[in-house]
C-alpha cells in the first residue's frame, strides 16, 4: 500500500477487533503511527502485539483501555496519545454497541440509554477532546462510523437506529463549525459486516430485532457480509490528503463511488448530496404539499 498516511498519527476507537482492527490494519499499511483504544484490555493488548509485529521500523502502536462514554477516560486517551505519539492528526470514532432488542416499551431503559452514550455521546466526547488539538494544528481528520440506522427506520433495534442518525447530524454540524481550520469531519456507512454485532443480532432472534429485519441478518451471514475491507479503505481515504475539503458527508463504503470524490469537490461543497435531509412531496414528484 501507498504510504498516505505516513507520518500520521491517529487514534482508532473500538480497535480490538472487527471493523476497528481492520481499520487499524490498513492505517499501519499507509504509514500511520497508531494508539489503539477498546473497552477490553485483553483483546486490545492481543491487537496491539499484533500489529506491533507488522510495524515497520519507525512506526508507534500503543494502546489504552478506554470508555469512550467515560469523559476522565477520553481526556486520558488524548492525552496519553500527544505523549506517546507526539501529535494526533486524525480520529476514527469507531466503537459501538447494537443495544437491546425488542419493542422500544419492552426493552432495558438502563440498556437503551447506554446505548446513546456508547454510540452517540462517545464520539461527541471524543470530537470535544480532539478538536483543540486539530485547530491548534490547523487542520485534522474525524471519522464517524454511522450506518442503515441512520437513513432508515430500525424497528426493534431504536437505541441503535437513533444513535446513529445522531452521530450523523453531530457530525454535519461539527463540520460547518470546523470548517474554517480545515478539519475535515465525515461519516462512514460501511454496510452489513459479518462481525461480533451481526452475531449478536442473530443470537436475539426474530421475536426481538423483527422476522424481515432477522432474515436479511441471516442471509448477510451466508454470504460472508461485506468486507471489512471496503470500509476500511474508505477510511483510509477520508484520513488522507487526498479527501481534503471533503467534509460533513455520510459516504457509503459499498454504494458510493468514494475513490472520485475529489474530482466533485466543488459539485459536492455546494450540495447537501451524501447528507440527512427532509423529503418533501415534490421531491417524489408530487403536486400537493406546497405554500403558494
Amino acid at each position: 500500500m501507498v504510504k498516505v498516511l505516513e507520518n500520521r498519527c491517529a487514534i482508532v476507537t473500538g480497535a480490538s477487533q472487527g471493523l476497528g482492527l481492520a481499520i487499524a490494519r490498513r492505517y499501519l499499511a499507509a504509514g500511520a503511527n497508531l494508539m489503539l483504544c477498546a473497552r477490553g484490555e485483553e483483546l486490545l493488548n492481543v491487537a496491539c502485539s499484533t500489529l506491533k509485529q507488522l510495524a515497520d521500523t519507525g512506526q508507534s502502536v500503543v494502546a489504552m483501555a478506554a470508555d469512550v462514554s467515560d469523559a476522565l477516560d477520553v481526556a486520558r486517551l488524548v492525552e496519553r496519545t500527544m505523549s506517546e505519539l507526539g501529535r494526533l492528526d486524525i480520529l476514527v470514532s469507531n466503537a459501538g454497541i447494537a443495544g437491546p432488542s425488542g419493542a422500544v416499551e419492552d426493552v432495558d431503559w438502563q440498556a437503551w440509554m447506554r446505548t446513546i452514550e456508547i454510540n452517540l455521546l462517545g464520539p461527541v466526547l471524543l470530537s470535544r477532546a480532539v478538536v483543540p488539538h486539530f485547530k491548534k494544528a490547523g487542520c485534522g481528520k474525524i471519522l464517524q462510523l454511522s450506518g442503515g440506522g441512520a437513513t432508515a427506520p430500525m424497528p426493534m433495534l431504536s437505541a441503535y437506529a437513533a444513535s446513529k442518525a445522531g452521530v450523523v447530524r453531530f457530525m454535519e454540524s461539527l463540520s460547518e463549525e470546523t470548517r474554517p481550520y480545515h478539519i475535515d469531519v465525515n461519516a462512514i456507512a460501511p454496510g452489513v459486516l459479518d462481525t461480533r454485532m451481526l452475531d449478536e443480532l442473530l443470537a436475539a432472534g426474530p421475536d426481538k430485532v423483527g422476522r424481515a429485519f432477522y432474515e436479511r441478518c441471516e442471509q448477510h451471514k451466508k454470504n460472508g457480509g461485506v468486507p471489512l475491507e471496503k470500509a476500511a479503505d474508505l477510511a483510509v481515504f477520508l484520513a488522507s490528503s487526498a479527501s481534503d475539503g471533503i467534509t460533513g458527508k455520510l459516504i457509503s463504503a459499498v454504494w458510493d463511488p468514494w475513490q472520485s470524490l475529489p474530482d466533485h469537490h466543488d459539485a459536492l461543497e455546494r450540495s447537501d448530496v451524501y447528507t440527512l435531509r427532509r423529503i418533501l412531496p415534490r421531491d417524489r414528484q408530487m403536486s400537493w404539499g406546497d405554500i403558494d
